[in-house]
């Protein structure tokens, strides 16, 4: 019975010192006030003890020590020690060197207890039945469980036997089975405890790990999503101010050249600059307006459709004007085609007659042929001029694959086979059915 008072007070003894901390932080909160203020209380012991683990420990250890020299000096330990005659020394030994034990309990709680051993050794075969001992051993316990593989528990388990069997044997007529059976109790509810522990601080870091995660491809999210943004905003320019500045380019060209002559050619292709960069300067104050976003939240914003093959002849009419001429072959209803694909040739067109008023000479003259089919939608551009490719580094092909791309088209540029010479962009773009497909 002795054994099993000792065993079932430091149980007790161990899991309110050692567990407190971390037991009260994970314990769900209450509707009173008294549980809010224990929770609160120990989250800040716990977040003290992580801030500055020493001045626990030692802490812990003064406790301990000026209770055992208290238990030591008061001779109540005698009065439930096996042997209640054990020599003050050995009692002295094994109640100093005990509690020093627990400042190496965190980070190595293992040798800790193989270094507890030999007191303990000496305890049992003395016969002085310690409180302060199974105290301190408990809390090693604890430590193991939540620190170390539970394998460990097995030898753990073993140490804290051998001295059990050797008090058995030095003192035999004592009730060992109940000291036994309270040691067990005592062993696996401390060990249960410290894995409980264990368990809810690896699911707290498993949660944390995961927020952080979550956090990091939010921001990997936010990071693309603004990339394709200005991928996107990049091809808008460039559709919007590359054509129309070519268009300029050779207006202006050809009004110079005109002015020697005829100068009412002049005046008309000064005229068609001024509507082509009206319209430029439309469109791209529609774009920055929409970009800079400062209008109020309750006055609508100014929208305008994208272009689509309605607007193929201005277009057309544009860069004729420029002085290229263009021969425009339609088949199939391709108004009728939905407007994202409407778009998508619009600018394929737009960049490859751009294309054409940049590189392919003055003599260049251009073919477009359109064609919607219940399965697709075609284009093919082609021209007459030197089949020169595209400066390096120039966005409007990567701009046209990008569009194809959307709506798992494909797109061919490249010159002409010979005998003939001239530059060809041919676009397909299947209809939804067949990309579900």
């Amino acid at each position: 019975m002795n054994g099993a008072g000792r065993q079932v007070s430091g149980t007790q003894d161990a899991v309110a010192v050692e567990g407190a901390t971390t037991a009260a932080s994970t314990g769900t909160g209450g509707n009173g006030s008294l549980t809010q203020l224990i929770n609160r209380a120990a989250q800040r012991i716990s977040a003290f003890d992580a801030a500055r683990p020493i001045v626990w420990d030692l802490l812990l250890t003064g406790f301990l020590l000026l209770g055992g020299a208290i238990d030591l000096v008061a001779g109540g330990w005698r009065a439930v020690a096996p042997n209640p005659d054990v020599p003050m020394w050995a009692a002295a030994v094994c109640t100093l060197c005990f509690p020093p034990a627990v400042l190496l309990r965190r980070t190595r709680p293992l040798p800790t207890l193989f270094a507890t051993l030999p007191f303990a050794l000496l305890q049992a075969w003395s016969g002085a039945g310690l409180q302060i001992a199974a105290f301190c051993q408990l809390i090693v316990v604890f430590n193991i469980a939540l620190r170390l593989p539970t394998r460990q528990l097995a030898l753990t388990a073993a140490l804290l036997t051998g001295p059990l069997v050797v008090g058995a044997a030095r003192f035999p007529e004592d009730n060992w089975v109940m000291a036994f059976q309270s040691s067990l109790t005592s062993f696996v509810v401390v060990a249960l405890l410290g894995i409980v522990m264990r368990t809810r601080q690896e699911y707290t870091a498993s949660l944390r790990e995961r927020a952080k995660q979550l956090e990091i491809e939010r921001d990997q999210q936010a990071q693309l999503a603004a990339a394709a943004e200005r991928t996107r905003i990049a091809r808008e320019m460039h559709d919007i101010l590359g054509h129309n500045l070519s268009v300029i380019t050779g207006l202006a060209d050809g009004g110079s050249y005109a002015a020697k002559k005829n100068p009412q050619r002049a005046t008309e292709a000064l005229d068609a600059i001024a509507t082509t960069s009206r319209q430029a300067l439309t469109e791209l104050r529609r774009l920055l307006g929409i970009l800079q976003n400062d209008a109020p939240d309750d006055t609508p914003a100014e929208l305008a459709p994208q272009p689509g093959l309605g607007e193929l002849d201005q277009l057309i009419d544009a860069v004729r004007a420029a002085g290229l001429p263009v021969q425009v072959t339609v088949t199939g209803d391709l108004e009728a085609a939905p407007t994202g694909r409407q778009l998508t040739v619009y600018r394929v067109v737009q960049e490859a007659l751009t294309n054409t008023l940049k590189h392919a000479g003055p003599d260049a003259t251009a073919r477009v042929t359109l064609s919607r089919t219940p399965e697709s939608i075609t284009a093919e551009i082609t021209d007459t001029g030197r089949a020169t490719s595209p400066r390096p580094g120039g966005r409007g092909i990567t701009g046209m694959r990008e569009r194809t791309a959307l709506y798992a088209g494909t797109l061919d540029v490249g010159p002409l086979p010979p005998p003939d010479s001239g530059w060809r962009v041919h676009l397909h773009l299947p209809n939804d059915e067949d990309m579900r497909l």
